[in-house]
């Protein structure tokens, strides 16, 4: 069953309706008729709609919303992924993947070693760019939420928020020891509702950036790339 997103003023007490480029995949694309079943799925709020295509129109798609779906999609750890800015275009594919496999938000980070500089006006085409892939990532595998994708930061602005999140994972290319799963292991009996991952660019993680993460959050685990 195909899922679609909308906002809170389309979805009414008994129905929903979908506009806008969801309108032209609905019918030359996915070619669906009246009477088909979709899932509807409210951005801000996470709920999901069972639902049944009433009436089609060039403008929207109208939908008799049959119940409301009460079982989840997301994981039951909220995980935020700190990137370093790649090359090219594999911060798409990174988004993709990770929104795939239940990532919740995602933070660009400018970092020494990025080869990528992004001023105000590129960052803010690409955080459409990648917004949008976000959207179509959470569709395509039934997620109750769209990631968040948030502007491009330097190192020294996410300090804040990793002071959010139960436990720091820092991916770093001098840890000989500490694997992804030993590490975990270790907070088996700790409550964890955040967790925040940092990964490097290509070229990995400076010493003076590795020191600086450790000096703004205590108890960081570095675990092996």
């Amino acid at each position: 069953m195909q899922k679609f997103f909308v906002n809170p003023e389309q979805i009414q007490e008994n129905t929903a309706s979908i506009v806008g480029e969801d309108v032209n995949h609905i019918v030359n694309v996915l070619r669906l008729e009246l009477g088909e079943k979709v899932l509807v799925g409210n951005k801000i709020s996470g709920d999901t709609y069972n639902c049944e295509i009433r009436n089609i129109t060039k403008e929207y798609v109208l939908l008799d919303i049959l119940n409301k779906n009460d079982g989840t999609t997301e994981p039951n750890v909220y995980l935020h992924v700190f990137q370093g800015l790649p090359k090219a275009d594999k911060m798409e594919n990174i988004i993709q993947k990770c929104t795939e496999i239940g990532v919740s938000e995602f933070t660009p980070v400018a970092m020494s070693r990025c080869i990528v500089k992004l001023d105000e006006k590129e960052s803010k085409k690409k955080l459409e760019r990648w917004q949008k892939i976000a959207e179509t990532a959470a569709k395509q595998s039934k997620r109750d939420i769209i990631p968040k994708i948030n502007f491009a930061q330097n190192l020294k602005n996410i300090y804040e928020k990793l002071k959010e999140c139960d436990i720091v994972l820092i991916a770093y290319e001098d840890e000989k020891e500490n694997s992804l799963k030993s590490v975990l292991k270790k907070h088996m009996k700790q409550e964890i509702k955040k967790v925040a991952i940092i990964i490097g660019p290509e070229g990995g993680l400076e010493r003076q950036e590795v020191e600086a993460i450790k000096r703004s959050r205590r108890n960081c685990s570095f675990i092996r790339k």
